[in-house]
């Protein structure tokens, strides 16, 4: 049984978008700026490109009558990934990737099957993530299962634009309606068809109709609802997009309120149209009357390039306070050596009222490269704060190399205040350049995440703590879909070890990584003694860690070949005569292009909340496109003061969690002390053999369609494909993963607030009824007492029953 809660959500909650930078927009009726990547992994193949083209121009059409003329997509960009040949025709992407793309074209990673999904696991209203396209349903004839593509892509596309959810539900197929009848879970119940069990014998098979089942009242396992290909009815998309006559979404007059789908659950019973004309697309949007048709999209095509970054660093006279300055270069000196893609362009600024180039960009190749980069790290710091100087010259320093601005990154880091921020913000708009701001301290300037939003960057904030600063540097990874190359955490912990003290530590090493791993300890005073153990022992001591030539207090040892799998343990004394603070960082990368490893991302649903708003914390947990089940989740939220909040996240489809056990886990987050930036960290553990992995394919996506009724004939699709029961989950090893979220902004927080007078305790959505023997088993798990924080009227997630006596009758 699926138990959850869901608070009741004001209107003005259910509208927030989410955090993605998607930067699609609505004018006059027009869809604008959709991007379509191709993953790198996929291989070249221009039918892929034509068939995207014809489904994007049939999807406009369909779009067009399906909003009632409200809507229809004008502008697409398809993003070619670099492993492709270069065309004439092929363009220089701005501040399109691969990462920050609404719709990505990529294999499934497993064989079940090709369904077209979209990653979506806000709240009602909230936007999705991306769609998922597969080659093989993009390049294959899926006619029959799911219908035209186009039509497909329109279902896909109410998710991720207006966050609304499917009206079937493959978990519980029918349900008894309020006059006693066994009804398909469907929306409209205009919609028809008949209900069969497919029973098979090696090729012989028999279609037989279903029989009821007479513990439940509902028809037995294993029937299914076909549908009759001639229907009258028009709704509804977000059931079967695929029949010719279904060319709407349902309404207040046709919504079918009883069915038990996701979109009644999340939705409170509100039909898909309500949802969508909620939207902000459609505020004040009059529908296009006069014309019958809307015009053909213009498709752009943009090819990846390869990577250029520039660090545009603050030496003012504030980052000698606290070691900021020292604090950085660490930070600074990790990404370069551990995190960066070899390969990359790198350069360096440096700044305070007037600015630097340390260096022009310099190809990532080999560590000599790193050592003439990290040799122009700032010793010394004094003068003022000009951002726009730091930012004109690394357009300068990347210019300067025959490098475009279009599609260039700039890591901005800088503690101070600068009034005259504002002067650049046009010509940062026009670089085209993607700027990654790190506000660094309480003090850093207010405007500072203007820049990453205009130009669909990250926003980091980090106390005066080294980890911090070098989790927020680790997070800048590459954004062409490669996660072979990418740098991943295992281990940021800051120790604040007593005189002459050991402390002791483990990480594992599972075996999706181990490629280029780093284990490195900084310190504020004196060098520790260094102890670090294999799974099978052996040893490295303080001789092996390289020491920085820069007088940074840190020390690095790089693993020789790839990393044992299993548990590594490290030891540290503090040999100094009084306590200091060390940190270790552990990072690494994929064992082989062959095995992906397990990736963990994290966000907030907003990057902004007014007091008292509640905001919802999202940890995504996977390997390629699994979810990974069954390990803790801990998020860290820290504000301006230093003050940290932790939570557990869970994957319970309670509270904020949309769905149980789809590898994504969330907790709600109220706790507002003071106004200012926030910071986010999350730390992903799977101890004792408890995790595994999910084969079960995606939620909200376009119904795999098992046949159709003709003419009285049952004519069947060939069985979907997917996971059989005994192994539709797999153990995988004990690992470790740490991520950073985007920092956040908290305002109208008054003093001494107090949320727990502000919240009332969860709703239950969950209540359950079943037949037992000549009882009624009500089941429903309790809320919390500030949503779903601490006790309610009853202890938090334990399911309570109770069982009501009735006389039954045969229906």
């Amino acid at each position: 049984m699926v138990f959850g809660l869901k608070v009741i959500l004001f209107l003005s909650l259910l509208l927030f978008p989410v955090l993605k930078s998607s930067r699609v927009t609505l004018n006059n009726n027009g869809y604008d700026g959709i991007v379509i990547a191709i993953n790198p992994s996929v291989p070249e193949d221009e039918k892929l490109i034509q068939n995207i083209k014809a489904m994007v121009t049939e999807a406009s059409t369909y779009l067009f009558y399906a909003t009632k003329r409200r809507a229809y997509f004008r502008n697409v960009s398809i993003l070619i990934p670099m492993t492709w040949k270069s065309k004439p025709e092929y363009l220089m992407p701005k501040q399109e990737s691969y990462d920050q793309a609404d719709v990505i074209v990529a294999d499934p990673y497993l064989k079940y099957g090709d369904d077209p999904y979209t990653l979506q696991y806000g709240q009602c209203g909230e936007k999705g993530q991306y769609i998922h396209f597969t080659p093989n349903f993009l390049l294959n004839n899926n006619l029959p299962i799911y219908g035209p593509r186009g039509r497909v892509f329109v279902h896909e596309w109410a998710h991720l634009r207006w966050g609304i959810f499917d009206e079937y539900n493959e978990d519980r197929p029918f349900y008894i309606s309020r006059r006693n009848t066994i009804e398909a879970t469907r929306c409209s119940t205009h919609i028809t068809g008949a209900n069969v069990v497919r029973n098979c014998k090696k090729s012989s098979c028999i279609t037989r109709p279903c029989r009821r089942d007479s513990k439940t009242g509902l028809y037995e396992a294993n029937c299914t609802f076909i549908p009759n290909r001639s229907q009258t009815a028009k709704d509804s998309i977000m059931f079967m997009q695929n029949l010719e006559s279904v060319t709407e979404f349902c309404t207040e007059e046709t919504h079918n309120t009883e069915a038990p789908n996701l979109q009644n659950k999340m939705c409170n019973h509100k039909s898909t149209w309500d949802i969508i004309m909620r939207s902000e697309d459609f505020q004040d949007l009059s529908p296009m009357t006069e014309i019958k048709s809307p015009p053909h999209p213009t498709f752009s095509l943009l090819k990846s390039k390869q990577r250029v970054v520039c660090l545009v660093l603050d030496k003012s006279g504030s980052m000698a306070a606290e070691d900021r300055l020292f604090r950085m270069n660490q930070a600074a000196e990790l990404y370069l050596i551990q995190i960066i893609e070899k390969g990359s362009f790198v350069g360096m600024v440096t700044f305070d009222s007037h600015a630097q180039i340390q260096n022009n960009l310099i190809k990532i190749i080999d560590d000599n490269t790193y050592q003439m980069i990290t040799a122009n790290l700032p010793q010394e710091a004094r003068g003022g704060t000009s951002i726009c100087n730091g930012l004109k010259a690394g357009f300068q320093a990347i210019s300067q190399s025959n490098q475009s601005t279009l599609g260039s990154e700039i890591i901005l880091l800088t503690d101070g205040e600068d009034d005259q921020i504002s002067s650049c913000f046009e010509e940062v708009k026009q670089s085209g350049a993607i700027i990654h701001t790190i506000a660094l301290g309480p003090s850093a300037e207010k405007e500072l995440e203007t820049l990453s939003n205009v130009t669909r960057g990250h926003r980091f904030y980090a106390h005066n703590d080294i980890n911090g600063l070098i989790d927020a540097f680790s997070r800048i990874s590459s954004r062409s879909g490669s996660i072979f190359q990418q740098a991943l955490q295992l281990e940021s912990k800051a120790l604040n070890i007593p005189e002459k003290k050991w402390v002791n530590g483990t990480v594992p090493v599972d075996s999706t990584v181990g490629n280029d791993t780093f284990f490195v300890v900084t310190w504020t005073i004196q060098k520790p003694e260094i102890i670090l153990q294999g799974p099978k022992g052996k040893k490295f001591t303080t001789l092996d860690f390289q020491e920085d030539k820069l007088n940074i207090r840190s020390a690095r040892l790089r693993i020789p070949g790839i990393a044992e799998t299993g548990t590594w343990t490290y030891s540290l004394r503090n040999n100094h005569a009084q306590s200091q603070l060390l940190t270790v960082t552990m990072t690494t990368r994929a064992r082989s292009p062959t095995t992906l490893p397990v990736i963990a991302t994290a966000h907030m649903n907003r990057n902004t909340a007014h007091y008292p708003s509640p905001m919802i914390v999202y940890a995504r947990v996977s390997q390629g496109f699994l979810p990974v089940l069954g390990i803790n989740v801990t998020a860290i939220i820290e504000n301006e003061d230093g003050r940290q909040v932790t939570l557990e996240l869970w994957d319970n489809g309670a509270g904020a969690d949309t769905v149980k056990n789809d590898g994504i886990y969330s907790r709600y987050f109220t706790d507002y002390r003071i106004n200012g930036r926030y910071s986010l960290k999350v730390h992903v553990q799977a101890r004792k053999k408890t995790a595994r992995l999910s084969l079960r394919q995606q939620q909200n996506k376009a119904l795999y369609i098992p046949g159709y009724v003709e003419n009285g004939k049952i004519i069947l699709n060939p069985p979907k494909p997917e996971a059989k029961d005994d192994v539709a989950e797999a153990q995988i090893d004990d690992f470790s993963r740490l991520t950073s979220g985007e920092s956040f902004i908290v305002s109208g927080v008054p003093p001494n607030s107090n949320t727990s007078q502000v919240f009332p305790p969860g709703k239950i959505v969950d209540l359950e009824a079943k037949f037992q023997g000549d009882h009624i088993q009500l089941s429903w798990t309790a809320p919390g007492k500030v949503l779903d924080k601490g006790r309610g009227y009853v202890k938090k997630d334990i399911h309570y029953s109770m069982f009501l006596r009735v006389k039954t009758r045969k229906i």
